[in-house]
């Protein structure tokens, strides 16, 4: 399926296994680049995966020898897989190029689609993604990821939010490089099911946020 919103086309790929997704996205950023194709998200789920950033350490990889896959985008190790949203922007990037505002835009999306099912989530100084903040339930978790890329003034990867996933798969890794806090999903937050089915909508009605002022 594939929506068009704000000058944004939204496609909707399903289940796709991650080496495909990557294929996707390099043929969709040379696209963007030449000025053949708009901006373009593309919007799935993966099998179970982990993906590992420019910046992991060897001490944040799985112990248990569980294959990792290198990819080119910022931050650290991460895991994919069913019940989770998974958003890729192929965007063209206002020249100057600022990628800080660009990650603000994608958590501000981020943080905007939890508040639609009544989570309070936010920032936290100096670590990426959105988080619900440390409560009576425990330390600040994230809900969702956010590992980028830019090339030729055009963005690659994106963001992940935690839906109905099976949170036991972070306890492999050390996600994201950080240890002093934890990984939830909206499911676990809100107590009731929230699928990527539930999200899917939400997420395009808020992709121009993605888009410069």
């Amino acid at each position: 399926m594939t929506a068009t919103t704000s000058g944004l086309t939204a496609v909707h790929a399903g289940v796709l296994d991650y080496s495909a997704a990557w294929d996707e996205q390099r043929r969709l950023h040379e696209a963007v680049v030449s000025g053949e194709r708009g901006d373009t998200v593309l919007l799935l789920e993966h099998p179970s995966v982990y993906t590992a950033g420019k910046r992991t350490e060897p001490w944040d990889r799985p112990v248990d020898g569980t294959p990792v896959i290198d990819v080119d985008r910022g931050g650290k190790i991460t895991w994919h897989g069913p019940g989770q949203l998974v958003g890729y922007p192929i965007l063209r990037l206002p020249d100057p190029v600022d990628v800080v505002a660009y990650v603000r835009r994608v958590e501000q999306l981020l943080i905007d689609v939890c508040a639609e099912f009544g989570l309070a989530a936010g920032r936290i100084e100096g670590r990426s993604g959105v988080w619900v903040p440390a409560d009576d339930r425990g330390p600040a978790r994230k809900v969702a990821a956010i590992g980028i890329r830019v090339a030729r003034e055009v963005t690659l990867h994106g963001f992940s939010i935690n839906c109905d996933c099976d949170l036991t798969y972070f306890d492999r890794i050390v996600p994201c490089g950080i240890r002093d806090a934890g990984v939830t999903s909206l499911t676990a937050e809100l107590g009731r099911p929230i699928t990527v089915a539930d999200v899917l909508p939400v997420v395009d009605r808020h992709l121009s946020t993605l888009l410069a002022p």
